[in-house]
C-alpha cells in the first residue's frame, strides 16, 4: 500500500482539487480517499454544526461517503474514481482518539490519498505534497510545522512581481524540492501525475500497514 498525503497552509488553496485531480489522473491506483477535517471549540465534530457538547463520543467522527453528486469533497473524491472516501472529524487537537478507525480504514485500502497536514504527526507517508499559494496571507501552524518534510510544492502561479502575503514564513525548506506551477481550474498538470506516478508505485494488496510514528498528539 502506498499512502500519498496533500497538504496546503490555508483553507481554500486547492488542496481538494489536487487530490481529485490525482485520483482522476491515476485511476489504476484505485484509490481510497480521507479528507481530515479538525474543529475548534465549539463545533461538534459528529457533524460540524455549533454545539456546547464536551462529551468523548463527540471528540470525533467517521463517515463512508456515499453520495456522487459532487457536492461535497468527499464526494467529489468519488466522482473523480476514488473506490472509497473518508470524512474524518475530530475537535482540534484530538486527531490521535480518530487514529484506531483511520488505521482500520487504511489496512484494507489498496492505495490511499489523504487530504491533511496533521495526519504526518502519526503516519509516514510514501509522498507528501503541499499546496502553497502567495496570494492567501493565511499560513496554518501546522503547514509550517511539516513544510520541510515536502517532497514537492504545487506553488499557485501568480504575477512574478506580486509580493508574496506571507509574514514571518520562509520557504527554505522547499527550496531544493520539486516546485510546481499550477493555474486553477487545472491543479494537477501531466508533471504533476507524472512525479508522483514516478515516485510511487501502485499496489494491488491491502496487506502492508503504514509506518505508525506515534499515538500522541
Amino acid at each position: 500500500m502506498s499512502i500519498i498525503v496533500i497538504g496546503g497552509h490555508s483553507r481554500s488553496v486547492g488542496k481538494t482539487s489536487v487530490v481529485a485531480g490525482l485520483i482522476s489522473a491515476l485511476p489504476d491506483f484505485r484509490w481510497t480517499a480521507l479528507k481530515i477535517t479538525q474543529y475548534g471549540h465549539g463545533i461538534c465534530s459528529a457533524n460540524g454544526e455549533a454545539c456546547d457538547c464536551v462529551t468523548a463520543d463527540h471528540s470525533w467522527a467517521v463517515s463512508e461517503e456515499k453520495k456522487r453528486n459532487g457536492e461535497s469533497d468527499t464526494s467529489r473524491f468519488l466522482v473523480a474514481g476514488a473506490e472509497h472516501s473518508w470524512w474524518v472529524r475530530t475537535e482540534q487537537g484530538r486527531l490521535a482518539e480518530a487514529m484506531p478507525r483511520v488505521r482500520q480504514i487504511l489496512g484494507g485500502a489498496q492505495n490511499v490519498i489523504i487530504e491533511s497536514n496533521s495526519i504526518l504527526r502519526f503516519l509516514k507517508p510514501d509522498l507528501y505534497l503541499t499546496v502553497l499559494d502567495p496570494t492567501t496571507a493565511d499560513f496554518k501552524v501546522s503547514a509550517q510545522e511539516f513544510l520541510d518534510r515536502a517532497d514537492a510544492a504545487l506553488l499557485h502561479a501568480t504575477d512574478q512581481s506580486a509580493i508574496p502575503a506571507w509574514e514571518r514564513v520562509s520557504l527554505k525548506p522547499v527550496a531544493n524540492r520539486a516546485i510546481f506551477a499550477i493555474r486553477p481550474p487545472q491543479y494537477v498538470t501531466p508533471e504533476v501525475a507524472a512525479f508522483v506516478r514516478n515516485h510511487i508505485t501502485p499496489h494491488h494488496s491491502g496487506q502492508s500497514n503504514p509506518t505508525v510514528i506515534n499515538d500522541c498528539d
